[in-house]
Protein backbone atom coordinates (compact mmCIF):
# COMPACT_ATOMS: atom_id res chain seq x y z
CA UNK A 1 0.00 0.00 0.00
CA UNK A 2 1.03 3.60 -0.53
CA UNK A 3 2.10 5.98 1.90
CA UNK A 4 -1.10 7.98 0.48
CA UNK A 5 -3.25 5.18 0.90
CA UNK A 6 -2.17 4.38 4.33
CA UNK A 7 -3.01 7.94 5.59
CA UNK A 8 -6.24 7.94 4.12
CA UNK A 9 -6.96 4.22 5.62
CA UNK A 10 -5.74 5.47 8.89
CA UNK A 11 -8.09 8.31 9.01
CA UNK A 12 -10.94 6.97 7.84
CA UNK A 13 -10.86 4.12 10.38
CA UNK A 14 -12.34 4.23 13.88
CA UNK A 15 -11.24 3.84 17.35
CA UNK A 16 -13.46 2.01 19.94
CA UNK A 17 -11.51 1.90 23.24
CA UNK A 18 -12.42 -0.96 25.38
CA UNK A 19 -14.54 -3.34 23.46
CA UNK A 20 -15.34 -6.25 23.50
CA UNK A 21 -13.28 -6.02 26.69
CA UNK A 22 -11.62 -3.48 28.63
CA UNK A 23 -7.88 -3.01 27.59
CA UNK A 24 -8.56 -3.79 23.83
CA UNK A 25 -8.58 -1.13 21.24
CA UNK A 26 -10.90 -1.69 18.55
CA UNK A 27 -10.98 -1.24 15.06
CA UNK A 28 -14.18 0.06 13.43
CA UNK A 29 -14.18 -0.66 9.48
CA UNK A 30 -17.40 0.46 8.85
CA UNK A 31 -16.48 3.91 7.44
CA UNK A 32 -13.83 1.95 5.55
CA UNK A 33 -17.00 0.24 3.90
CA UNK A 34 -18.89 3.42 3.56
CA UNK A 35 -16.67 4.93 0.96
CA UNK A 36 -16.50 3.43 -2.20
CA UNK A 37 -13.60 4.81 -3.55
CA UNK A 38 -11.40 3.76 -0.82
CA UNK A 39 -13.05 0.24 -0.71
CA UNK A 40 -11.83 0.17 -4.20
CA UNK A 41 -7.93 1.41 -3.61
CA UNK A 42 -7.85 -0.89 -0.53
CA UNK A 43 -8.86 -3.97 -2.20
CA UNK A 44 -6.96 -3.09 -5.39
CA UNK A 45 -3.37 -2.46 -3.06
CA UNK A 46 -4.15 -5.92 -1.32
CA UNK A 47 -4.43 -7.86 -4.32
CA UNK A 48 -1.94 -6.62 -6.39
CA UNK A 49 1.16 -8.30 -4.77
CA UNK A 50 -0.61 -11.16 -5.35
CA UNK A 51 -1.92 -11.30 -8.83
CA UNK A 52 1.06 -13.20 -9.90
CA UNK A 53 1.31 -15.49 -6.96
CA UNK A 54 -0.18 -18.36 -7.94
CA UNK A 55 -2.99 -18.31 -5.06
CA UNK A 56 -5.17 -21.21 -6.04
CA UNK A 57 -7.79 -19.80 -2.66
CA UNK A 58 -8.75 -16.94 -0.72
CA UNK A 59 -9.97 -18.00 2.87
CA UNK A 60 -12.40 -15.39 4.74
CA UNK A 61 -12.44 -15.63 8.41
CA UNK A 62 -15.87 -14.07 9.78
CA UNK A 63 -17.26 -11.53 9.07
CA UNK A 64 -14.19 -9.22 8.34
CA UNK A 65 -13.21 -11.59 6.30
CA UNK A 66 -16.07 -11.94 3.85
CA UNK A 67 -15.84 -8.44 3.67
CA UNK A 68 -12.32 -7.81 2.00
CA UNK A 69 -11.79 -11.81 1.40
CA UNK A 70 -14.82 -11.80 -1.65
CA UNK A 71 -13.57 -8.94 -3.29
CA UNK A 72 -10.08 -9.98 -3.55
CA UNK A 73 -10.89 -13.41 -4.64
CA UNK A 74 -12.90 -12.55 -7.61
CA UNK A 75 -10.25 -9.94 -8.86
CA UNK A 76 -8.01 -12.98 -8.41
CA UNK A 77 -10.42 -15.19 -9.90
CA UNK A 78 -10.42 -18.36 -7.45
CA UNK A 79 -12.26 -19.92 -5.35
CA UNK A 80 -13.67 -17.92 -2.12
CA UNK A 81 -13.98 -20.02 1.27
CA UNK A 82 -15.82 -18.94 4.61
CA UNK A 83 -13.99 -19.66 7.55
CA UNK A 84 -16.74 -19.63 10.32
CA UNK A 85 -17.04 -20.22 13.99
CA UNK A 86 -18.14 -24.38 14.46
CA UNK A 87 -21.50 -25.96 13.60
CA UNK A 88 -22.22 -22.75 11.47
CA UNK A 89 -21.37 -23.80 8.05
CA UNK A 90 -23.18 -27.39 6.34
CA UNK A 91 -21.90 -29.84 4.28
CA UNK A 92 -17.78 -31.31 5.34
CA UNK A 93 -15.56 -29.20 7.53
CA UNK A 94 -12.03 -28.95 8.70
CA UNK A 95 -11.41 -27.34 11.94
CA UNK A 96 -8.36 -24.54 12.73
CA UNK A 97 -7.58 -23.40 16.03
CA UNK A 98 -6.04 -19.89 16.86
CA UNK A 99 -5.55 -17.22 19.51
CA UNK A 100 -6.41 -13.53 19.70
CA UNK A 101 -4.67 -10.91 22.40
CA UNK A 102 -7.43 -11.46 24.69
CA UNK A 103 -9.02 -15.28 23.85
CA UNK A 104 -9.00 -18.50 22.04
CA UNK A 105 -11.44 -19.63 19.23
CA UNK A 106 -12.07 -22.41 16.53
CA UNK A 107 -13.14 -21.87 13.09
CA UNK A 108 -14.31 -24.59 10.10
CA UNK A 109 -13.76 -24.54 6.47
CA UNK A 110 -15.11 -26.16 3.88
CA UNK A 111 -13.09 -28.88 2.31
CA UNK A 112 -15.13 -29.30 -1.23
Amino acid sequence: MTGTLINRLTATLRDVPDFPTPGILFKDITPVLANPTLMHDVIAAMVAPHRQSGITHVVGVESRGFLFGMPIAMRLQVPFAPARKPGKLSWQTERESYDLEYRSDVLEMHTD
